[in-house]
């Protein structure tokens, strides 16, 4: 028997399937709760239980009664429940699709990324908020999440994958994949996404975190949106700055957008003159009171909870102006 999830104070309500975690239920029925891995890793989703009870998957093993948070990305609904959340997206969330994508070109623009570019098929197009991300499939089953780098996916669709020593996944991309081979594709999924919202923005970003904020930058051009743009790009070496030219001219295209890229590890052949040290401290010491701004994080996790934490305690932000995406590693190759 379903039960019924109604979410305050937007008062939108949803049915939750028995064996349905409430996070399936939302994105199955078009609910735009705030949610990012849905493995219940980052925290992006979590909501308080007003009225109800659920049950956790992650190991809890007693019910979860009202005025608890939980991650509804691993809960399920143990009787009607009343949950609150202010992160709810009041429309325009675009149904998860399944394709088959082909391959149309694999770049390397640093020594441990590849810049992969698909197509999807014919009279078919993948609809999407710049921002989102997807799961692509290998032929064995091999699954893994990819924020799209490119805002629409009308001229096909952009990935930047990072790779990772013994990985599955992109072991293959090196190794095995050629153009024209085919990529089985699910989603969109996730809700970081440009809001509406007249306060300057700060697009945060690190190593290939940069790839959701590159399509939200494709969409401010392509829509003339007049907003100040800061860009703060936190990388190890010069070498991990993998579209570095591309930035700078956007920088030229967009005289609103303002590019700040910091090293941590500088090499001693990067002849580096820029910013160094810890990417979020350097907004912090450009912005200190960021009261005013809009803030769009990608990147570690541990960049993410820091920048939030720090700037939430310190700067002076709302905790309700700071939009998150954590690339959380995918631990079992």
């Amino acid at each position: 028997m379903p039960f019924t999830a109604t979410v305050l104070p937007s008062a939108r309500r949803f049915q939750v399937e028995t064996g349905e975690t409430i996070l399936a239920a939302a994105i199955r029925q078009g609910i735009g709760l705030s949610y990012s891995c849905r493995d219940g890793a980052c925290g992006t989703c979590r909501c308080r239980i007003l009225e109800g009870n659920v049950r956790s998957l992650d190991g809890h093993p007693d019910a979860i009664e009202p005025d608890a948070d939980v991650r509804i990305c691993v809960s399920l609904a143990n009787s009607d429940i009343v949950l609150e959340s202010t992160a709810v997206l009041a429309a325009g969330i675009f149904a998860v699709q399944k394709m088959p994508c082909r391959v149309t070109a694999i770049r390397r623009p640093s020594p441990d990324v590849v810049i992969l570019r698909l197509e999807t098929p014919r009279n078919r197009v993948l609809e999407y908020h710049p921002g989102q991300y997807v799961e692509l499939s290998l032929g064995d089953g091999t699954r893994r999440k990819f924020s799209l780098a490119s805002a629409h996916g009308r001229d096909g669709i952009e990935f930047h994958i990072r790779l990772l020593p013994g990985g599955r996944f992109s072991g293959h991309i090196v190794g095995g994949l050629r153009e024209k081979d085919v990529l089985h594709l699910e989603g969109p999924f996730g809700t970081f996404m440009l809001r509406e919202s007249e306060r300057p923005i700060v697009l945060l970003a690190s190593g290939t975190g940069f790839a959701p904020i590159k399509a939200i930058l494709e969409r401010i051009e392509a829509e003339a949106i007049r907003r100040p743009v800061a860009l703060y790009w936190g990388c190890r070496c010069r070498a991990d700055l993998y579209l570095n030219e591309w930035v700078e001219r956007k920088t030229q295209a967009l005289p609103n957008l303002r590019y700040v890229p910091v090293l941590s590890e500088p090499q001693s052949d990067d002849v580096w003159g820029g910013r160094t040290g810890l990417v979020h401290k350097a907004v912090m010491q450009d912005l200190p009171d960021l009261s005013g701004y809009d803030i769009y994080a990608c990147g570690v996790p541990i960049m993410v909870e820091s920048a939030r934490s720090d700037f939430t305690s310190q700067s002076r932000l709302p905790a309700g102006q700071f939009f998150a995406d954590a690339f959380v590693p995918y631990i079992k190759n």
